[in-house]
């Protein structure tokens, strides 16, 4: 019979080398094509977080020269 709480190995902390934890998550709504031409990329979920942290620094820069 299985075990009901999992496999032990899986109830491990999650640790991480970044210098902020990634502990939170976003979900937008976008296109099927958008969709599937991301997910033909290879680490298309790290590919996002640069393009959102890049377009906050330009916005922080564009508040900050105003």
């Amino acid at each position: 019979m299985p075990n009901p709480k999992g496999n032990p190995d899986n109830l491990q902390p999650f640790t991480t080398d970044r210098d902020v934890p990634l502990t939170e998550t976003l979900t937008i709504r976008i296109s099927k094509p958008m969709k599937q031409k991301l997910k033909s990329l290879d680490n298309y979920a790290e590919l996002c977080r640069q393009a959102i942290a890049k377009a906050l620094s330009e916005l922080e820069d564009s508040n900050d020269s105003t």
